[in-house]
């Protein structure tokens, strides 16, 4: 039990009882904790103990795309805990079967097949095994800047962090270059980018890395925890056909990017391609911790025929289920596909319009409110400021803005900004009036 007092005899207050517990009791598991204790959310908005109200702007953990408390979740999970929320993982429920019927409904027809499971780092399990047990190989490809989570086979395909210390990774676990075009070196003689080359040139290094096994190519859009990286106009296609070569199955892992977040309710349909699996969680639960893969008729049969094994705790819980497909229903009734797009287009104005006026802004990128913005020393050098960053989330958080950075080694000047896509538009441009005002009085920048 806690000491209710310090080492001076004096009683200490509520506030730093906690941080005290804290210190003493938590196992540190990543960065630094932010420096509030949360006490409610409520739409687009958390509150601290003081009362105090901070914009959120990072949809919890880039998740609750419908905000804090929505009343449609409220009510589905209270109702589902009341009545049906967890069953042996041999059986089924209507929720589940109807929440397969959805979501394949509002997926290219190849894409028919769901298994519902409870995290990211999951479904990419499920996915990798399954390519790998489709293909009979164990080869996997991802980027050198990826995060397909903490587990075994999804921590060896992600290169942006938590490899070292751990011992060996997965075999088979190759890598292609992200295709940055912030920093790439690969240009045409105009200076933009080549990512054709670049993606020439990574398969070049794929084909020299395998042994002949390569089963698939797992990859994000948007790559949120690799600095907000977009994957160019047409990249998608042009990876699907290397893959089509060498006989690999394509896996899209839309954990952040899926369900509207962009502007499109799945981020692969700008370019026109559907991948072989699609792996979904964060925004399918908006904020409660619901993850899917979904893939076809033939790869599912294939896997099925040759023993395929992923019992969860949580497979196929009616809960999850029940809260994801509110989730589908509020998003096609609320128009939230298209209200992205359009909070996306005034987003993306400010922060360019910010780019012009703050030397140390480098770049911005990203898509709908899934937007990044890399904080530079200097635009020519493009040298990282993980200080900035630092420095600007602190202020942002005084005015009453949660910010946050990639706080990964060399990514600590990039903010992902991913506020909930039922935020007031004027919520939106305060939240951005607080960042420009943040930006200039950390950078010195007249406004």
């Amino acid at each position: 039990m806690t000491d209710p007092a310090d080492r001076g005899g004096n009683a200490l207050s509520s506030n730093e009882q906690f941080w005290q517990a804290a210190d003493q009791h938590l196992v540190r598991y990543g960065a630094p904790f932010v420096p509030r204790i949360i006490e409610r959310a409520s739409g687009s908005y958390v509150y601290d103990s003081t009362g105090a109200a901070i914009l959120d702007f990072t949809s919890g953990q880039m998740s609750a795309v419908l905000g804090h408390g929505h009343p449609d979740i409220v009510a589905t999970v209270s109702g589902a805990v009341a009545s049906l929320d967890h069953l042996y993982s041999g059986m089924l429920s209507r929720p589940v079967v109807d929440l397969a019927t959805a979501l394949s409904a509002t997926l290219p027809a190849s894409l028919s097949r769901v298994l519902l499971l409870t995290t990211g780092a999951e479904s990419n399990e499920a996915a990798i095994k399954m390519a790998k047990l489709y293909t009979g190989k164990y080869e996997i490809v991802s980027f050198d800047r990826s995060w397909h989570g903490m587990t075994s086979g999804a921590a060896s395909v992600t290169f942006s962090a938590g490899r070292r210390g751990y011992g060996p990774a997965m075999p088979g676990s190759l890598t292609l270059p992200t295709p940055n075009s912030y920093r790439s070196p690969f240009r045409h003689p105009d200076g933009t980018h080549d990512w054709e080359s670049e993606l020439d040139y990574g398969f070049a290094m794929v084909d020299a890395q395998s042994s002949g096994s390569l089963a698939a190519c797992l990859v994000e859009p948007i790559l949120s925890s690799g600095g907000i990286v977009e994957l160019p106009a047409g990249y998608l296609r042009g990876l699907k056909e290397r893959c089509a070569e060498r006989d690999m199955l394509l896996i899209v892992d839309e954990a952040q990017t899926g369900i509207a977040r962009t502007g499109l309710m799945y981020a692969f349909e700008r370019d026109g391609v559907a991948p072989d699996l699609l792996t979904l969680s964060k925004t399918l639960g908006a904020g409660l911790p619901v993850a899917a893969v979904v893939t076809s008729d033939e790869i599912e049969a294939t896997c099925h025929d040759r023993g395929f094994l992923f019992f969860t705790t949580h497979v196929s819980d009616p809960l999850a289920a029940s809260v994801a497909c509110t989730v589908l229903t509020v998003v096609d009734r609320d128009g939230l596909v298209e209200r992205a797009g359009v909070l996306g287009g005034q987003l993306g104005e400010r922060l360019a319009d910010m780019k012009e006026r703050h030397e140390q802004v480098g770049d911005v990128r990203g898509r709908g409110l899934l937007q990044g913005m890399e904080l530079v020393t200097d635009k020519a050098t493009k040298a990282a400021a993980d200080d900035l960053g630092a420095k600007v989330t602190a202020a942002c958080l005084d005015r009453g803005l949660h910010m946050n950075i990639v706080q990964l080694p060399g990514m600590g000047g990039i903010f992902r900004i991913a506020p909930p896509l039922t935020i007031s538009e004027a919520d939106l441009h305060r939240g951005l009036d607080i960042l420009d005002e943040s930006l200039a009085s950390v950078l010195g920048s007249v406004r």
